[in-house]
């Protein structure tokens, strides 16, 4: 296989498995955006975590909101949990890594907010104990995972969402998830100020 040909397969898969997501998770991000814009039209912020690349998928999505997408708009109230090196270090050698975002979540979380959790692989252990901490709060979960959703998908109530990447492989979910977070991000703006 040439080096052309091997990244023309690359653009290939991912073009397949965008179109098989669209058809598996078009309505869970409409729903899962219809929840967020009713969290932040109640005054309500949205926490967000995740480890490695999906670190960079939640401060993305933070900054898109406290920012702006593709409309002028004020800022939206969004916390990427990532972001913070003293505290993530100092939990992490007090406690536990895997209470990094939890302690975080119980700290800054209140009733009415959302947590987005991203994990391809939906088996974070510090991703599932943020989920936990949500739940405790009284927070309301969009979970976006790949695979088969991992030990995350059990740990969900009814009242969450869960956006779950069809496929196996790590860079096509990954790839997915920053589409759904741009599908997040334009339904948000859609809702609160229509069209412009």
């Amino acid at each position: 296989m040439t080096l052309v040909n091997r990244i023309n397969q690359h653009f290939d898969d991912s073009a397949q498995v965008k179109l098989h997501s669209k058809s598996v998770l078009a309505q869970p991000i409409a729903d899962a955006a219809q929840a967020l814009v009713s969290c932040l039209l109640s005054d309500g912020k949205i926490l967000v975590c995740g480890n490695g690349g999906s670190a960079g998928d939640a401060q993305h999505f933070a900054a898109e909101l406290i920012n702006r997408f593709e409309m002028e708009r004020p800022g939206l109230p969004a916390i990427a949990l990532t972001t913070d090196s003293s505290v993530i270090t100092s939990i992490a050698n007090d406690y536990d890594y895997k209470l990094i975002f939890s302690k975080q979540v119980r700290a800054l979380g209140m009733g009415g907010d959302v947590l987005l959790a991203i994990s391809t692989s939906g088996n974070s252990a510090n991703v599932i104990e943020a989920i936990h901490a949500a739940h405790e709060r009284g927070m309301i979960v969009v979970a976006l995972t790949g695979r088969d959703g991992g030990a995350m998908a059990s740990t969900l109530s009814a009242q969450d969402f869960h956006l779950c990447v069809p496929t196996e492989r790590t860079a096509r979910i990954q790839e997915v998830h920053l589409l759904v977070i741009h599908c997040l991000c334009d339904v948000i703006d859609h809702l609160l100020l229509g069209d412009e």
